[in-house]
């Protein structure tokens, strides 16, 4: 017997993590319960460890969502910047950030979902798409049998890999969202001295066209890791090099470790085909130096939703492919642009010797903290390596 309410849906959202959460919950607070709106997961969003460093701008977060204190570890008013021989640079502004206690926000989304009339199902397996006449069918699992399902409207949020919609023949030229992954790991430890209300970032060779990172949790645990270019090539594992990297802290003990690819650009190919929306990882929305995505995938959930209620009211394949195209463009007006300027820099940022890195922040610590600005963090390193200003000129778009 099928655990499904219906066997058809006007919008189905293949998974649950920020991105299919907000796309879900403002589908279904648009339409007020006109239309069916179903989320998809194999697990529930909130019961295993999120792959993530766990923290978020707080003025961008509170834009999309109301911020409630019940899933926020604590506030983040500051960023050291340390050099590859530990001299520390200080960016310092009091509730900056916020740190996310991921499953807990998880939840609350997905309540927000349920609230907002959408059913949910965190226990199926999205095994197929296939594109039929007016819509998509939907393969699913739970485990004991399998069914198929009719959607007028997919969102794809499933992560980057993209194996969903790989090989469609209608969703040629659509972002692929697996053209630019990189390699992650990070443990839970305990035992680093660190500052409850600072991320601690590590530039250098150490960390080939990446960087390393401690993020502080409740005071006692952090989040310590780091990601690597694609292309890098550190001679050993990255297991291996986790390991050297909490080594630096005497008495150190590692709770756990996590491990993936992650997304790590912004793509300029649409998000949108044939009723197909995609969102977040899944559409490559994603800074391409931080590799931040919570944020940006909360956005491009909300604007892939936006558009595909807006498709749902139409009835002209004309107004439906402007419409298809439309998600992309307010993308790219909210945050994709900056993204593009973002990784016309990367290459040139990654080029900065360790001796360039060790000049800047030395001086950046002389200072006193008032004045370690984003801004004197940035031309300080820009003083250390004089080449780079040639380097990042389409940045400044000289």
């Amino acid at each position: 017997m099928s655990d499904f309410l219906s066997k058809e849906y006007d919008a189905v959202v293949c998974g649950a993590g920020p991105a299919g959460l907000m796309a879900a919950c403002t589908l279904g607070k648009m339409t007020r319960g006109a239309r069916r709106v179903l989320l998809l997961d194999k697990k529930a969003p909130w019961k295993e460890p999120i792959f993530c460093a766990e923290a978020a701008s707080t003025s961008r977060l509170g834009a999309l969502w109301p911020i409630d204190r019940s899933w926020v570890r604590g506030p983040i008013s500051g960023i050291y910047f340390t050099s590859p021989k530990g001299y520390r640079a200080e960016f310092y502004s009091k509730d900056c950030g916020c740190l996310l206690d991921r499953s807990k926000f998880h939840h609350a989304l997905a309540v927000g979902c349920k609230d907002a009339g959408v059913e949910c199902h965190f226990d199926t397996v999205v095994k197929k798409l296939e594109r039929v006449d007016n819509g998509w069918n939907i393969v699913v699992g739970n485990g004991d049998y399998d069914e198929t399902l009719f959607s007028k409207v997919v969102v794809d949020s499933t992560g980057p890999g993209c194996r969903l919609t790989r090989d469609i023949d209608c969703l040629k030229g659509i972002e692929s969202g697996d053209t630019d992954l990189e390699p992650a790991i990070f443990a839970l430890a305990e035992g680093i001295e660190h500052s409850r209300e600072h991320i601690e970032l590590f530039f250098g060779s150490d960390f080939p066209e990446g960087y390393g990172w401690i993020f502080p949790r409740d005071g006692v645990e952090v989040n310590i890791g780091f990601v690597l270019g694609k292309n890098a090539k550190s001679g050993i594992s990255m297991r291996q090099k986790l390991e050297a990297f909490v080594a630096r802290y005497p008495g150190a003990k590692i709770r756990a470790v996590y491990g993936g690819m992650i997304a790590c650009g912004q793509s300029k190919k649409p998000i949108a085909k044939c009723g197909l929306f995609k969102a977040g990882d899944a559409a490559s929305c994603v800074n391409p130096i931080s590799r931040s995505g919570i944020t940006e995938s909360l956005l491009c959930g909300k604007i892939v939703a936006e558009c595909a209620v807006e498709w749902l009211k139409s009835t002209s394949a004309e107004d439906r492919e402007q419409i298809e195209a439309m998600a992309f463009t307010r993308w790219m007006d909210a945050m994709g642009k900056s993204h593009l300027q973002v990784a016309r820099a990367k290459k040139a940022f990654y080029s900065v010797k360790d001796s360039q890195f060790d000049r800047a922040a030395e001086r950046l610590s002389k200072l006193p903290r008032q004045k370690q600005t984003l801004y004197r963090i940035f031309f300080n390193v820009l003083w250390a390596c004089p080449s780079l200003i040639w380097k990042m000129r389409s940045f400044f778009h000289w």
